[in-house]
């Protein structure tokens, strides 16, 4: 297949007759006084109308060369064809919308903390070299070292379609920088990716079904957050699910954020108990498993990335922790797609 015969097949694939329609929809929307009066719907149609016209305008540029370009000219445009190619996989309900990851460090203590920090770096690094948008959350660091936990939402053209993937337990295996010999050690960290939904409608959530509290923050973030209870917690009965930030300066902003992330995470609950409405989960919530790795880091005795479902391998773990992990999500997309 040639690359015309490519580029005709991407413009069905990814619908950009209907995401065009979709755009003119939601400009006409913005016209109208009204649009503005609800700030939640317009920021998320808003998000929706740059997402679109991104993808859009990525595909029309390209396509519009391809017509008069010579071949050799044509043949440059391979990188932008294959990520094009890429986003035609995401057709998921959710893989349009942001990214909400959750770092959680494993049992190891400083090595287990350092390791969570090192892999918030790397999908900071990749969200940067993707130009796309990263907020941080929450976080929680390590007395001494590193990070206990954290939150951050990444925003970009479907960022949770491409991470949703990295959902799993990441292995590193290095020397110690913390204890005198430098002895080998093998930490482990979670990461928890979900769609972040800020539409209320999406995922309607009865208030009679939480439990809210608040505390005194701890942490950084200056006087003001220390010292008032500005902190908040958030349990939905039915699941046992329980959200907590104390990053904002006040309660409100925290509670905001807090049921952003409660409505993510039961967005993903929907998805993998195939349910239509939040009430009917009922039963324990089953928090992110800690069982069989989804990828080993290996730094000593010798260097090496596995992903141990799609089998693809780098010899250059260097390169992969500092955000080079596009092959490893697309080794994964296409192992998923064809099953």
């Amino acid at each position: 297949m040639n690359i015309q015969e490519r580029l005709d097949s991407l413009k069905k694939r990814l619908r950009t007759d209907e995401k065009r329609t979709r755009i003119d929809a939601i400009e006409q929307e913005m016209n109208s006084p009204e649009f503005w009066l609800e700030e939640k719907s317009a920021q998320e149609k808003s998000r929706e109308l740059k997402h679109l016209k991104d993808e859009v305008t990525q595909f029309e540029d390209i396509y519009e060369i391809a017509q008069i370009a010579s071949e050799e000219e044509v043949a440059t445009l391979e990188p932008e064809i294959h990520e094009l190619e890429m986003l035609a996989y995401f057709s998921g309900k959710y893989d349009n919308k942001n990214a909400i990851l959750n770092f959680y460090a494993g049992a190891g203590g400083d090595d287990a903390q350092d390791w969570t920090e090192m892999l918030v770096r790397m999908y900071l690094r990749w969200a940067d070299r993707h130009g796309m948008g990263v907020s941080m959350l929450a976080e929680s660091r390590g007395a001494e070292a590193g990070i206990k936990s954290a939150t951050m939402e990444i925003d970009g053209l479907y960022a949770y379609g491409r991470l949703k993937l990295e959902n799993g337990v990441h292995r590193l295996v290095r020397q110690s920088p913390f204890n005198a010999k430098s002895l080998r050690q093998t930490s482990f960290a979670l990461v928890e990716v979900m769609p972040a939904i800020e539409n209320e409608t999406e995922v309607t959530i009865d208030p009679n079904d939480l439990r809210v509290d608040v505390f005194r923050a701890s942490g950084h973030g200056g006087q003001s957050v220390n010292t008032t209870d500005s902190a908040v917690r958030i349990t939905h009965n039915p699941t046992g699910i329980v959200v907590s930030c104390q990053n904002e300066r006040s309660q409100l902003q925290n509670r905001e954020t807090a049921m952003k992330i409660l409505r993510s995470r039961l967005a993903k609950l929907l998805l993998e108990q195939h349910k239509e409405k939040v009430n009917e989960i009922r039963g324990e919530f089953s928090a992110p498993e800690w069982g069989n790795q989804i990828r080993s880091y290996v730094l000593h005795p010798y260097k090496m990335v596995k992903d141990h479902r799609s089998g693809f391998e780098s010899t250059d773990p260097d390169g992969v922790l500092i955000g080079n992990i596009d092959d490893f999500i697309e080794a994964e997309i296409r192992m998923e797609t064809k099953e």
